[in-house]
């Protein structure tokens, strides 16, 4: 089972003030959202091919309790199934006081370049 961690201090850019997700100076529900996605990044960290990387497609989040300024948060992902492209995780979040959320969370593998392209290609839509 692969797992992956990623861990941060809450500080003046994550809060949910400086976010614009809200006006108190407490971690951001959209910070928490990327702290997840960082884990579940490096659960699959040195697993893909060269030029291949992977892309957020589902994520259903509980935020459940409020992180002050200055306290650390980390969030553990777990691969629970791999079919063809697609990675599919839960993840739970923490802080130093106990747990603040939870999440499942869906990756999708892509060609680097050829995505890249694609999106590039929008301008000219």
């Amino acid at each position: 089972m692969q797992t992956g961690k990623a861990e941060w201090t809450v500080n003046d850019t994550n809060t949910a003030a400086s976010m614009a997700s809200g006006q108190l100076p407490v971690f951001a529900t959209p910070a928490l959202v990327a702290l997840m996605e960082q884990a579940a990044c490096n659960a699959l960290a040195g697993t893909l091919d060269e030029g291949v990387s992977t892309v957020g497609a589902f994520i259903s989040v509980e935020h459940l309790s409020a992180t002050p300024l200055g306290m650390r948060v980390w969030a553990e992902a777990t691969l629970t199934a791999q079919e063809g492209r697609s990675y599919d995780f839960t993840i739970e979040a923490f802080d130093e006081a106990g747990l603040i959320g939870r999440a499942t969370h869906k990756r999708v593998a892509v060609k680097s370049a050829r995505f890249l392209e694609k999106a590039e290609a929008k301008k000219n839509a």
